[in-house]
């Protein structure tokens, strides 16, 4: 094959490969609520997506108990995690309910040693007292909220 040709495939591939990742993209960043992703800054019902912008007042400075749920979209585990951690939120009023999105906010991922998600941290007067690695049944996360 002659280098003319061989330059207008690599072409054709390269911006086959841009035009399917701008989709995901795209299509990334519109999915809905069933489809078990929350954006940045969205609240989920009970559940408040926070950053490092407002993490000192709705974590650090909450009188509550807190359950962070570090999560990312793409996650398996996560997404089957979700519905259960609504769950709770919807039953204990004495808790304050959050998730942070690795993906969005590494920092606060980095200051709590999170390497695997789903991870689920308990801060209680602003300090961590328990946390769970992984997916876990609902009665687990219970046990990490008696503190």
């Amino acid at each position: 094959m002659n280098k003319k040709i061989i330059w207008i495939i690599v072409l054709i591939c390269f911006i086959f490969s841009l035009v399917v990742l701008h989709t995901f993209m795209k299509n990334r960043d519109n999915k809905n609520q069933s489809g078990g992703i929350i954006r940045q800054g969205e609240d989920n019902g009970k559940i408040k997506t926070v950053s490092i912008g407002n993490f000192e007042k709705e974590v650090i400075n909450n009188e509550k108990i807190t359950l962070i749920d570090f999560y990312a979209d793409w996650c398996p585990p996560c997404k089957m995690l979700s519905p259960l951690v609504e769950e709770l939120a919807e039953e204990r009023e004495d808790i304050n309910f959050v998730k942070v999105n690795i993906d969005f906010d590494t920092e606060l991922a980095n200051r709590y040693g999170v390497i695997s998600i789903p991870t689920l941290v308990v801060i209680k007067n602003g300090n961590e007292v328990d946390r769970s690695i992984g997916y876990v049944e609902k009665d687990k996360i219970e046990e990490l909220l008696k503190h």
